[in-house]
């Protein structure tokens, strides 16, 4: 019989929820400086493939339903909330499993730092551009940058847990 890793295990959530916080913090600290120095549009070039940039997001990720009538702004940040009650869930669940409790702190960081932005402007504050020539990846922030890594982790963790039961 295979393992799961939704096992039992030992461990404290707290660190978990502290290295969240910090990252929250990180998040909020950067978009606090964008709205603080950079007018909306506004733009720095700082190489030949990235700008800071200040862009307003109504939407989710890549603009998703960003021109939709306003509704979706307290769509999300209830499925910013529920996701993140969902986190805290598992953490406390699964606090000793390393490599899926830090992607989850990473995971619920992004998910709070971006329903802050909802809640307090009614957009996401995006400042990141990529770019190469005259493409550009859509502008993200440090906490889209958290959700990313997060994810990623998870996909490892799971990697590394089916290869352990084979």
């Amino acid at each position: 019989m295979a393992k799961t890793s939704f096992k039992k295990t030992s461990g404290s959530m707290l660190p978990w929820l502290g290295l969240a916080l910090i990252l929250v913090i990180t998040d909020q600290f950067t978009k606090v400086l964008i709205l603080g120095y950079y007018r909306l549009g506004d733009a720095t070039y700082v190489t030949s493939f990235f700008n800071v940039v200040r862009v307003h997001n109504l939407g989710a990720a890549f603009s998703f339903l960003a021109s939709a009538s306003g509704w979706q702004r307290w769509f999300f940040t209830v499925i910013g909330v529920v996701a993140a009650v969902f986190i805290v869930w598992l953490l406390k669940s699964h606090a000793g499993q390393k490599l899926f409790s830090f992607a989850l702190a990473c995971i619920l960081a992004g998910a709070v730092g971006n329903v802050i932005d909802r809640s307090l402007h009614g957009y996401v504050v995006d400042f990141l551009d990529f770019h190469y020539g005259s493409w550009h990846f859509p502008a993200f922030n440090m906490a889209d940058s958290a959700i990313t890594f997060g994810a990623i982790c998870l996909i490892l963790d799971e990697l590394l847990r089916v290869r352990k039961t084979h």
